[in-house]
């Protein structure tokens, strides 16, 4: 699998996320207040705009998930499938942490989850402390 460093992890704020473009693909990534990280496509499919990495991160169903910041459509961060709107669906992606702290996108496909990837991350305690687990 190939890995594009993103940025250092102590880069991200938790609960808000960040873009990437990685080899010509707009990458939202996202840390949450659990320590978890992350990646989605930033194209909101509902508007045809790159603005979820500008969204927000919330709950739904025990589940973390990111609003549209336009409209609203809630997505999945594990998987990127949108809870107002079945037919609605986001590509997720790898996420880990790498050698020397920085946060790493691949865009390959993973472990499937109902045709989308697990990307999220365990951690020891707070940011600085994840380790690359994120299925590959």
């Amino acid at each position: 699998m190939s890995w594009t460093p993103i940025c250092p992890v102590g880069a991200l704020r938790p609960e808000s996320g960040v873009c990437a473009l990685v080899d010509g693909v707009q990458v939202a990534v996202f840390l949450t207040y659990d320590g978890d990280l992350y990646a989605l496509s930033n194209l909101d499919p509902y508007t045809g705009a790159y603005v979820l990495s500008r969204g927000i991160v919330g709950t739904r169903q025990g589940e973390p998930t990111v609003a549209s910041p336009l409209h609203k459509q809630v997505y999945s961060l594990v998987t990127g499938r949108c809870f107002d709107d079945e037919e609605l669906s986001v590509p997720v992606y790898p996420v880990r942490v790498g050698d020397g702290g920085y946060v790493e996108v691949s865009l390959e496909r993973g472990i499937a989850d109902g045709g989308h990837l697990k990307t999220g991350l365990a951690h020891a305690s707070g940011a600085a402390a994840l380790t690359a687990s994120a299925g590959g």
